[in-house]
């Protein structure tokens, strides 16, 4: 590191005498990336896992992640990640581009079906609702998974200990009726889908895919360019209502493409 982290230092020079100098600090400090163990495969059976990761902390953390997340990087609390699959490829990075998205009839037709729940933008917020509807959703979606075993501490820390810039857009009834969630992160080129949790006795309306939509709008009104997706998985039934938002694009080894679905 440079010395003087930044502060104004005093020396003597020829012909100068306590002149201030300046040390500029090093305005990205190093960043060190690690690859998890292999674990088994939670979307392809017989696939293992592996993950690259970093932390996010101090106040670089905003520019370092909008960097990270075009180059295919996730959120989880504190940590970026992507999978660093040894033999594997399978996941692929997904964004929405917001102008030339167009709703197709299926997805209208969602729209119309719930058309009595508002979509708002909102700080997160961890209150006894949100927890109780999150733990519905872990017993209805997800029972074997570590999620379903979350305490409120835990869903509090997901929602709200974040190191940049986040927000949650929630979907509620004329009443106040809280009906799903989708946290989200706010990068300087989108939106990014963290995670989504809905009423799961609510089937008849497709409220995890009206999140995907209400992602989009909220990116639309703040004029941002991506909805961010997270990773498709063409063999995977759990990511297959990603390909219906169309046009999308996949992080590939020649950067961002329109993917032909």
């Amino acid at each position: 590191m440079p010395e003087g982290n930044g502060r104004i230092t005093r020396r003597r020079t020829i012909g100068e005498a306590h002149r201030p100098s300046i040390v500029a600090p090093l305005s990205i400090p190093p960043q060190h990336f690690y690859r998890t163990a292999a674990l088994p495969c939670p979307y392809i059976p017989g696939q293992l896992e592996r993950k690259l990761i970093t932390e996010l902390v101090g106040h670089e953390a905003m520019p370092f992640y909008n960097a990270l997340s075009r180059a295919g990087f996730r959120r989880s609390h504190h940590l970026a990640y992507r999978p660093a699959c040894t033999q594997c490829t399978a996941c692929v990075p997904v964004r929405i581009p917001v102008a030339e998205f167009a709703p197709t009839r299926s997805l209208r037709r969602i729209q119309r079906a719930n058309a009595d729940l508002t979509m708002r933008v909102v700080r997160p917020r961890a209150a006894g609702e949100q927890f109780r509807l999150f733990a519905r959703y872990q017993r209805s979606r997800h029972a074997d998974s570590d999620m379903a075993s979350m305490t409120f501490g835990d869903f509090r820390a997901m929602m709200k200990d974040s190191p940049v810039a986040s927000r949650a857009v929630e979907l509620r009834d004329a009443a106040g009726v809280f009906f799903g969630a989708c946290l989200l992160d706010v990068l300087d080129d989108g939106l990014s889908a963290v995670y989504s949790f809905f009423d799961p006795e609510e089937r008849r309306r497709s409220l995890g895919t009206l999140l995907v939509l209400a992602l989009v709008e909220a990116a639309r009104q703040r004029e941002l360019p991506y909805a961010y997706l997270g990773y498709w998985i063409a063999e995977s039934r759990k990511m297959a209502y990603k390909a219906r938002f169309r046009p999308l694009e996949g992080l590939g080894p020649e950067g961002w493409r329109r993917l032909a679905l």
